[in-house]
């Protein structure tokens, strides 16, 4: 076994970064008429965007896929292998085909290229060779050829796969933007992780509403005030008058406060210890949006009002981590 040398093994990392990164540099002066041509493609199409490549090209074009998915165009990987022994019908008239190979030459993609071109699908290829068979048969090809692959022998695909997935990540940033998806979309197809959970839920799905909200009046004994927030559980209460309108509230943190002060607890009214009003929001806003506002107020709970200021619910931190929000 050759021996390891780190002194040679740093300086040839470095180097496959370099070359890789220029690789993708270079792609930069391509994105011209013949890219926004690949966009409109996609912007037209009325099914889906069927993505296919073999060996190391089919790992890049099941990522790049799974990218155009996620971000508001409809795609999925075919196995060109699989296409000729009945995937092939995966593919309707109203799909476009994006075929990604290297040397444009990829015999499993070429041999169903008459089946492509028979159902008048759009093709869409991604080639490091402009005058391969798949790049001379697309109605577009994007040209993410490499001047050298990072491979010490420049044999492993590794610049040029390197080049595809980025100009893949263009194509679909590009659509992103020209479909106008946003934040929320973006959510709906990530349902299950945290930022699905930061952008689907709102303040409303969290908070705690009717009788679960610690209410008293301005008048109440402050010994009463700390019994209802005992009851509540939430670490503060609110202070309405009789018209339900928020007058104040009382948190741990302004209990901890007014005992500095030595005050007798029997004979403090809610309205002397109170802070006033509080920080009211929507019911609608996001629970993300709620836990920047705690954050900028350094508060631990958010107060929601309806159109006519009436309290109709309380969030509190603890809320927000139960949901894996924060």
């Amino acid at each position: 076994m050759k021996t390891f040398d780190k002194e040679a093994i740093l300086p040839l990392a470095r180097q496959v970064l370099a070359i890789e990164a220029d690789a993708v540099r270079a792609l930069q002066s391509r994105i011209d008429d013949t890219f926004a041509d690949a966009c409109q493609l996609c912007l037209d199409c009325r099914g889906r965007i069927v993505v296919t490549g073999m060996g190391k090209s089919g790992h890049v074009a099941s990522k790049i896929a799974a990218t155009l998915a996620s971000t508001g165009s409809p795609a999925f990987f075919v196995h060109p292998g699989e296409a000729s022994h009945g995937d092939l019908g995966m593919i309707t008239g109203r799909d476009v085909v994006l075929a990604i190979s290297n040397s444009g030459e990829t015999g499993e993609i070429v041999t169903i290229l008459p089946l492509i071109k028979r159902l008048a699908v759009p093709l869409i290829t991604m080639t490091g060779r402009r005058d391969s068979t798949l790049a001379t048969a697309a109605d577009v090809n994007l040209d993410v050829s490499v001047s050298e692959e990072a491979c010490p022998l420049n044999l492993a695909p590794t610049a040029s796969t390197t080049a595809t997935l980025a100009m893949g990540d263009a194509l679909a940033v590009a659509l992103l933007q020209a479909r106008g998806f946003t934040e929320e979309d973006f959510a709906r197809s990530h349902p299950g992780g945290t930022l699905g959970r930061r952008l689907l839920l709102h303040m409303r799905d969290l908070m705690h509403t009717g009788d679960q909200i610690p209410v008293v009046s301005p008048d109440t004994p402050l010994g009463e005030g700390l019994l209802e927030m005992t009851r509540k559980g939430l670490g503060l209460t609110t202070v309405l008058d009789e018209d339900g309108f928020i007058q104040g509230v009382f948190t741990d943190g302004d209990l901890r406060r007014a005992l500095d002060t030595g005050l007798d607890i029997r004979n403090t009214l809610m309205r002397d210890v109170m802070t006033p009003h509080g920080k009211t929001v929507s019911p609608d806003i996001l629970a993300a949006e709620a836990v920047h506002l705690m954050e900028t107020h350094k508060i631990t709970s958010l107060l929601a009002t309806d159109a006519d200021d009436r309290l109709v619910g309380v969030l509190h931190i603890h809320d927000l981590l139960r949901a894996g929000v924060m």
